[in-house]
């Protein structure tokens, strides 16, 4: 659904829902029954917010580039284990 606008001479501007594209020149108002017509204005667009708009570019880019890096990332180290005999435990 969309949402039109229209001028009423006597009551001023209000909004009207309807399915995109079938909205009518004239609509008759509500408060006075008169005759409005239809407003033409910008779109209500959304912002996206800052740090999704920055991993969203970042996405953009590394898809027909990926970005190169020298060395794999470092994880982190774990924690110890809480039994100290898990310490005598073999490592990989």
């Amino acid at each position: 659904m969309a949402i039109y606008q229209y001028r009423c001479g006597e009551c001023g501007t209000f909004d009207v829902s309807r399915p995109m594209g079938t909205a009518a020149a004239v609509e008759s108002c509500a408060g006075c029954g008169g005759e409005a017509s239809r407003v033409f204005s910008a779109p209500h667009l959304a912002r996206t917010p800052a740090p999704i708009a920055r991993a969203l570019q970042a996405q953009e880019a590394s898809r027909d580039e990926p970005r190169v890096v020298e060395r794999a990332p470092s994880r982190p180290s774990a924690a110890p284990p809480a039994d100290p005999r898990h310490a005598l435990l073999p490592r990989p």
